[in-house]
């Protein structure tokens, strides 16, 4: 049996600076590469690079790849849809792979009932569906949304964006009629105050600070939100919070988006985040999973809700049928391989694993997540929570080094998302090599 990682030169090696050479002359600056890899092919949760070095993969792709790389039964279903039809515009006309696609994920919206779905081709593309529809629906202009958010880099996504300033910066005025409110990150609590005995008083800081003060709550269509931050920081709200954000949205009768772009499609060891917290919500989007690395991006909406006149919005790649036949298949194999509950299984041993280390080292802030979604803060001091930002990078650099992919979140949170298929086979090397990286950053061993 083959032994992973394996590491045959020093990253990057000679293939891979030529390719790096070669992308500095041609691509956008506008992109910010993690480290250099240069990643040729991939097999369920190894990626090789151009050298030869295959990594165990614990970011998939930016949480994409959730049924692992190159599955072969995604492969097949690409295949055999590219070869009777690759386009011919869900928008203007019909095919089989949307409806059936679009039946499926009716099939295990949250909470059930009657929902219609609307193709993009990206989270971006959801979201900016989804503040549409939320504005046509409820014929009211202004949304809230929450700092550390990221919903996207197009206009209408990024002015719901909120995680860094680079992201913003230049690029205004963004859409107006956005108002972004503190988000529930418990560990570094805007107001100072602990869970529970805070009585959740961000959500008493909306009502009583946002909307008596200075935002109409007649005016404000909906309620964006992740239900685990992803850019900001793989944060997770305690719980009941969802339940308090939704009594206020139904109170003001405000839409409630959940935005499942990162979190959705099995990757907490639910079909959605927002699931684990037993609240429906009225508008779900989606994307990144859903195809397995295709192109593909979804808006579920309440049928009732999804009611805009032809012609309001539409995509002419939205729905692409390669893509929806990649979706199909993927829903299948979560469904058939119990991904789900691997993703809760393995993400139960990893959230162990991290807690034993923070016993060890106290440059471990916090240890979070569901499922296959776990964010490692990293602080300099655990009393007052000072980002350990190059710490964390000095983690990730090394742990690549050595043949872990992975990547960081929020300013100083180790990201962990490795496919679901992931098994201990791979997960205990990774983790052992993650370790080592944090001990030699620890102040103390």
């Amino acid at each position: 049996m083959t032994s992973y990682p394996k590491i045959v030169v020093s990253p990057p090696g000679p293939k891979a600076r030529s390719l790096l050479e070669r992308d500095r002359r041609v691509i956008s600056g506008s992109y910010v590469r993690w480290y250099p890899l240069v990643a040729e092919t991939g097999e369920g949760v190894i990626v090789r690079d151009v050298d030869g070095n295959e990594y165990i993969d614990l970011n998939s792709g930016i949480a994409v790849l959730n049924v692992g790389h190159s599955h072969p039964r995604v492969v097949e279903a690409i295949r055999r849809q590219a070869e009777k039809l690759i386009h011919y515009s869900n928008t203007d006309f019909y095919y089989e792979p949307s409806i059936e696609l679009a039946e499926k994920l009716v099939e295990i919206a949250p909470g059930g009932g009657d929902w219609k779905v609307y193709f993009g081709n990206s989270g971006a593309e959801a979201v900016e569906a989804a503040f549409k529809l939320a504005r046509w629906n409820k014929r009211r202009p202004r949304m809230l949304a929450f700092i550390g958010a990221f919903h996207g880099r197009t206009l209408g996504a990024l002015s719901f964006t909120a995680s860094k300033p680079v992201q913003v910066r230049y690029f205004s005025p963004l859409i107006p009629g956005v108002t972004h409110v503190p988000y529930p990150y418990c560990y570094r609590c805007p107001f100072n105050l602990e869970y529970p005995e805070c009585g959740y008083y961000c959500i008493g800081f909306i009502e009583d600070w946002t909307l008596k003060k200075y935002v109409p709550p007649e005016e404000v269509a909906g309620i964006i939100f992740e239900p685990i931050q992803g850019e900001g920081g793989y944060v997770v709200p305690p719980e009941g919070y969802f339940r308090q954000l939704e009594k206020l949205a139904s109170k003001y009768g405000m839409l409630l988006i959940d935005d499942e772009v990162q979190a959705g499609i099995g990757r907490t060891g639910k079909w959605w985040a927002i699931e684990h917290w037993g609240v429906k919500p009225h508008i779900v989007t989606s994307a990144k999973a859903i195809a397995a690395g295709l192109p593909l991006g979804a808006m579920m909406a309440w049928s009732d809700i999804m009611n805009w006149e032809g012609g309001s919005h539409a995509s002419t790649f939205g729905g692409n049928p390669v893509s929806c036949a990649a979706a199909i298949e993927v829903i299948s194999i979560i469904k058939e391989e119990k991904l789900m509950e691997n993703a809760t299984k393995q993400g139960e041993y990893i959230m162990k694993r991290f807690g034993e280390m923070m016993d060890k080292y106290e440059i471990i802030g916090d240890v979070r997540g569901k499922g296959l979604m776990i964010g490692v803060e990293l602080v300099k001091d655990r009393k007052t929570k000072e980002y350990a930002k190059e710490e964390a990078k000095t983690v990730m650099l090394e742990s690549w080094k050595r043949g872990v992919a992975l990547i960081l979140a929020g300013i100083s949170t180790i990201r962990i998302a490795p496919p679901l298929t992931i098994t201990r086979e791979y997960l205990d090397p990774a983790l052992d090599i993650i370790e080592e990286e944090i001990k030699k950053v620890s102040r103390k061993p």
